[in-house]
């Protein structure tokens, strides 16, 4: 069975996640993010599962602190991979957002990992023009993806497209 590895990532709201799900409608998808490791700990430390700016920037610090001492989000994104290989799924997303944490995973996958950012087009354009304040969610657009997506279509033609692209990403790396 053929295996793909997206790193996915995007600014908040482009619609990542409908579209992860959209595609599983078409494929057995594993769905994980970098982050998810790093609510737990901030969960611990009394967040809430807010998403205004000063949370957002909490768990960006949280997840730099960890990457700093032991390189933690990457060893728990293998430790996914690595479920994800041995699992019926396939394709595994992989949310990362920041530029040098997706690149470490990629080489930890010796390039197998491809990478696409999820922009949001016209149809978001007003939706937020300032910075978040913190370097994971600012720097989205800093990185030579492999692929870009440009979620700017109805929910309908949105999956078509996306699971056209995916179809092709799968052909690609097969």
């Amino acid at each position: 069975m053929k295996k793909t590895v997206i790193v996915i990532n995007g600014a908040g709201g482009v619609g990542k996640d409908t579209l992860c799900e959209l595609a599983a409608k078409h494929f057995r998808v594993y769905n994980t993010s970098s982050i998810t490791p790093i609510k737990e700990l901030a969960a611990q430390c009394g967040w809430h599962g807010e998403k205004d700016d000063k949370a957002r920037k909490f768990l960006s610090d949280l997840k730099r602190l960890t990457v700093e001492y032991n390189d933690f989000p990457t060893r728990w994104a293998c430790d996914r991979y690595n479920e994800f290989l041995s699992s019926d799924c396939e394709i595994m997303f992989l949310h990362i957002r920041e530029g040098e944490e997706i690149e470490k995973f990629v080489r930890a996958t010796e390039g197998v990992a491809k990478t696409l950012l999820i922009r949001g087009g016209e149809r978001f354009a007003n939706q937020r023009k300032m910075p978040y304040g913190n370097v994971s969610d600012d720097l989205v657009e800093q990185y030579d993806y492999d692929y870009y997506f440009n979620n700017d279509k109805t929910l309908d033609e949105a999956e078509k497209e996306f699971v056209a692209l995916l179809e092709d990403i799968v052909k690609e790396v097969g």
